[in-house]
């Protein structure tokens, strides 16, 4: 995915602010910040920080990473894989040692189909515990 311009994330934090019913000053205070400061952010004057992105996220209450990606810090993936591994690390009703195993197996798959599959072999198709194809007799000897 491409990356956003600046302007285009001054936009959707207004766009966010107005959602919110929160005025510039309002949002700024919540954030920790100037005024002029958010202002020339949602003109598309100014590039906030990561840090800056993360403060403006907690007052309006939504993820830091869409504000991430919007400003083209991080891709729309790595937004998802983060906010899966969040939902998975707030889940009550699991315990840690789980969740840690969830997220180990999670890495595992993500890795498996991040490289690339033989040309002659179906990309999800089944498999015996050999590796072959489920749908195909195992060649004669």
């Amino acid at each position: 995915m491409a990356s956003l311009n600046v302007g285009n994330l001054g936009e959707y934090l207004r766009e966010q602010r107005r959602t919110a019913q929160l005025s510039l000053r309002q949002l700024a205070d919540a954030a920790g910040v100037s005024n002029p400061y958010l202002s020339q952010i949602e003109r598309g004057l100014r590039k906030p920080s990561a840090e800056i992105l993360q403060q403006l996220a907690k007052a309006l209450r939504i993820s830091a990473e869409t504000l991430y990606v919007q400003a083209g810090i991080l891709d729309e993936r790595e937004r998802e894989e983060l906010e899966t591994r969040a939902v998975i690390l707030a889940d009550p009703s699991i315990n840690e040692r789980q969740k840690q195993v969830l997220l180990q197996i999670y890495e595992s798959f993500r890795k498996e189909n991040a490289t690339d599959t033989p040309s002659d072999a179906p990309a999800d198709g089944p498999r015996t515990a050999d590796g072959s194809d489920a749908g195909t007799p195992p060649p004669s000897q």
